[in-house]
């Protein structure tokens, strides 16, 4: 029986619906044999996902599928793979382009594809620097906005368009006239190990067989953009980078008015304290991520993962140190070369690991109010058996 060809799938996504069409065009210009998947999840009022495929010519066929547990997201991704697999077996698509509906994310969607057998050779979220501020600024609900992928969908806006921002490897920036050195810098800042690539950028040296001519094929440029979604993605590496424990977090910068705080240190959070702080932390920069721990849990790995206003806590698993050697071997060996790298011989690889970004962020305030929620001298001297002791103030907000 013949093996089918491969099929390269590159994912575009982005709450920046004008910046993500845009990019999708340029894909299908610069590619050819190219073609877009896209299923529009704003019908699923009506029972069904519509989905469409087409070229740079138009439509090319269009199709329903219904709704799986009354959720719009789940019926995309009990259709995606089976298109992505008739369009390989049909044969003559030289990529396949899946764009993602405005508030799906990507991680989801590149992890069904890789585990369906196909080859994902790029992610690209597309942005418009002039909306990253104010996108990561907005805490409403994504139901508020008709943007809901579920009926118990309960992300926002702002946390929905961090992920997708920060889980990309390649990020395509439109040209916005409105976006300033800050807007820029904001987004610099807030994924800095991202490749940046100028949707209208100009065609690269590289080419790419048209397959229109023979029997010689004739080559064209291929732009930057379409290069990256041809780069190659590693599914388990993104999934890693992500994890809070082994986060790609990023460093300290300071230019164009944005700021980016990072904060570390080995003594614990007093619970109580921190719990009381936690509305002015939330509120102190646009965008805050990391790892913390706390005096009264203290083998319990927490992630904080702040946007728009909002912050969401929960547990990620214990700490490396609190787990018995034998267990290490179930550990993925990213995550113990992370810790390895930042091991203290007292608590191993707790720490607080804090990351602040922000235009006009009050760096110096930030640091005392987050230093006056750690253990004092003398409740660190009274050892782990007290430290255990305290209020366990984040007992109710781990329960939500």
């Amino acid at each position: 029986m013949a093996v089918p060809p491969a099929l390269p799938v590159v994912i575009v996504g982005g709450l920046h619906a004008d910046a993500r069409r845009a990019a999708v065009a340029r894909l299908l210009a610069d590619v050819p044999g190219s073609v877009v998947l896209h299923h529009d999840l704003a019908t699923a009022a009506a029972g069904t996902v519509v989905r469409t495929i087409r070229d740079a010519s138009g439509i090319l066929d269009a199709g329903e599928a219904p709704l799986v547990n009354d959720c719009a997201c789940c019926a995309l991704r009990e259709d995606l793979v089976p298109e992505l697999e008739r369009l390989r077996d049909a044969g003559g698509t030289r990529l396949a382009v899946v764009e993602l509906w405005d508030s799906v994310e990507p991680k989801a969607m590149a992890e069904v594809v890789t585990a369906g057998g196909l080859t994902v050779t790029g992610v690209i979220t597309a942005v418009d620097p002039a909306l990253v501020l104010p996108f990561l600024g907005n805490g409403d609900d994504l139901a508020d906005g008709g943007l809901a992928a579920a009926a118990t969908d309960q992300r926002t806006v702002a946390d929905t368009f961090a992920r997708q921002l920060e889980y990309a490897p390649v990020l395509a920036v439109a040209a916005s006239p409105e976006a300033d050195d800050e807007d820029r810098e904001l987004l610099a800042q807030l994924h800095p190990t991202a490749r940046q690539v100028p949707i209208d950028q100009a065609d690269s040296e590289a080419r790419v067989d048209d397959g229109l001519t023979a029997p010689t094929p004739r080559l064209r440029p291929l732009s930057p953009l379409a290069r990256a979604a041809l780069s190659g993605f590693d599914v388990e590496a993104a999934a890693a980078a992500q994890h809070p424990a082994c986060a790609l977090l990023p460093a300290e910068a300071d230019a164009h008015g944005v700021s980016t705080l990072v904060w570390n240190r080995r003594r614990p959070f007093h619970p109580e304290r921190l719990y009381a702080a936690l509305e002015d932390l939330t509120c102190a920069a646009a965008r805050s991520r990391g790892r913390f721990w706390l005096a009264d849990k203290p083998d319990t790995l927490f992630h904080w993962d702040a946007a728009g206003g909002a912050l969401c806590v929960e547990s990620a698993g214990p700490w490396l140190a609190s787990l018995p050697d034998a267990a290490w071997e179930m550990v993925p060996p990213v995550r113990r070369a992370a810790a390895a790298l930042d091991w203290d011989a007292e608590h191993g690889d707790r720490c607080q690991h804090l990351v602040f970004t922000s235009p006009g962020l009050d760096r110096d305030g930030l640091e005392r109010l987050l230093e006056s929620c750690l253990l004092t001298d003398a409740e660190y001297a009274a050892g782990r058996d007290a430290w255990q002791r305290l209020p366990h103030a984040f007992d109710t907000l781990l329960e939500v």
